[in-house]
């Protein structure tokens, strides 16, 4: 027997902890359930490890096979971009590229985005993701996804990032809250204030945490929103000031609803930065950069005066 893990053990094993039972992962690979468990077995032998304990709760990783997946996982992403990066070197922007993006802003530009895609590259398929930035991150690196959508700054050495735009961050509060008549808001406005947040997965928690400590604001710690829409909602019912994102307020609130009054702050030069990432060892940095001006491009074409591009 080989002393090294075959590509299919690792492709076995992986299908196996992303389905937790033997019986569903051979059905998706279409092979017999002895088979699968041989595989297994063969990559536990070859590695020195038991990678997963057997049982009637299905098949549960034990800490090493954690360890495992997590590499296994990058090693299958890389293999499998191969096809997509030789094609795409030889013909331009085709195959297929996996997105995953932020949740709290890829709704409101990825629309344009895909369209503007199509009519220029109709042969590449794009399956996007959404997920809060720290998920993404993780997903990156474990070869889940090929580029990431996501609020700057990302902490990790392995991922090169083209910074693409800022997004300034609107003030919403309560229609009947006293700042909502208000010509501007200053910090000085904001002292002693109780202000709403995304939760900690979300990189607009930890901005949000510093501007409160700041100006001697109260972030709220028994609630932290899911959703900018669960947020909007809350600082409807006057339980705390939100800062919503450019993009979502004149997707979401300009022109369709009154319920709450959104303000401008600082002038609008309190921003968040949007960075498209990729891993650093990504063999298709030019067609990934292509990607990064056309979500420029959007970004000053069609949203102009709303965005301001970077790069």
């Amino acid at each position: 027997m080989s002393r090294e893990p075959t590509f299919k053990q690792l492709r076995y094993f992986v299908t196996l902890a992303e389905s937790g039972h033997y019986r569903k992962a051979a059905e998706r690979l279409g092979i017999t359930q002895p088979s699968l468990s041989l595989q297994i077995a063969n990559l536990e032998e070859v590695l020195g490890l038991v990678l997963v304990e057997r049982g009637r709760a299905g098949a549960v990783l034990t800490p090493a096979g954690r360890e495992v997946l997590a590499r296994a996982a990058r090693i299958i992403g890389d293999v499998g971009t191969l096809g997509d990066m030789s094609e795409r070197m030889r013909t331009g922007m085709a195959g297929t590229i996996r997105l995953g993006a932020t949740a709290t802003f890829g709704p409101y530009i990825l629309p344009n985005v895909v369209r503007r895609l199509h009519e220029r590259f109709p042969e590449l398929r794009l399956y996007i993701h959404e997920g809060a930035p720290r998920r993404l991150l993780e997903d990156l690196l474990a070869g889940r996804h090929d580029l990431i959508l996501t609020q700057l700054p990302l902490q990790s050495s392995d991922v090169t990032v083209e910074r693409l735009f800022r997004e300034p961050l609107k003030l919403a509060v309560a229609r009947t809250h006293p700042l909502a008549r208000a010509a501007r808001v200053t910090d000085a406005d904001l002292a002693g204030q109780t202000v709403l947040s995304l939760s900690r997965a979300f990189t607009l928690h930890g901005q949000i945490e510093a501007l409160c400590r700041e100006v001697g604001a109260n972030l709220l710690q028994d609630y932290e929103g899911t959703s900018l829409d669960a947020l909007r909602q809350m600082a409807a019912m006057d339980m705390g000031l939100a800062f919503l994102p450019a993009l979502y307020v004149q997707s979401e609130i300009t022109g369709r609803g009154n319920d709450v009054a959104v303000l401008t702050f600082r002038r609008d030069r309190f921003v968040r930065s949007i960075g498209l990432a990729w891993r650093a060892t990504a063999g298709d940095e030019a067609g990934y950069r292509r990607f990064a001006e056309i979500v420029r491009e959007v970004a000053a074409g069609d949203f102009r005066g709303l965005v301001v591009p970077e790069g």
